[in-house]
């Protein structure tokens, strides 16, 4: 018994396993959202490209999506936000942090998801990239030659800016 990829809490023989090997369907678009990461988690691209949508899937990389997934080191998935996709619903919208070391190198993948139910099955449709917001200063940035700011009475460049 091990934990489930996808951060449930749930054993990976109930959460995401059956829909990775094909044993039971993604029952609402998160549940998909979950398998998809654990598919990451599991380097397994040819379920990344079977749950894309049929009219999405002629310009897919499967060879990109695999070295994608077998270069990182997938570190846990935060669902933000679900719309719709439950069992009822024909559309869904999922917005997801996954978080990965590439390169030595964490990073947040955070994206708004669409997925869409064809013939009783889910699939990812597309998702657009959340930009992170641009941070700005509420003081003037400090020269190198100005006077610290810390009180000092030094230039910033010979103490605080050290």
């Amino acid at each position: 018994m091990s934990d489930c990829y996808c951060g449930s809490g749930k054993d990976y023989a109930a959460c995401c396993g059956p829909v990775l090997d094909g044993t039971g369907p993604a029952q609402t678009a998160e549940a998909l959202m979950r398998a998809r990461y654990s598919a990451f988690a599991t380097q397994q691209a040819e379920f990344l490209h079977e749950s894309l949508h049929p009219e999405h899937r002629h310009d897919h990389d499967v060879a990109a999506t695999r070295r994608w997934a077998e270069n990182s080191q997938w570190l846990g998935l935060e669902i933000v936000n679900v719309e719709a996709g439950g069992l009822q619903d024909d559309q869904g919208r999922v917005e997801f942090i996954a978080t990965y070391k590439e390169r030595g190198l964490v990073r947040p993948y955070h994206e708004i998801s669409n997925f869409s139910k064809v013939d009783g099955s889910w699939y990812y449709v597309d998702g657009k990239l959340v930009m992170p917001e641009t941070e700005v200063r509420a003081q003037p940035k400090v020269g190198r030659n100005d006077p610290c700011p810390c009180g000092s009475g030094k230039k910033y460049k010979k103490c605080c800016g050290r």
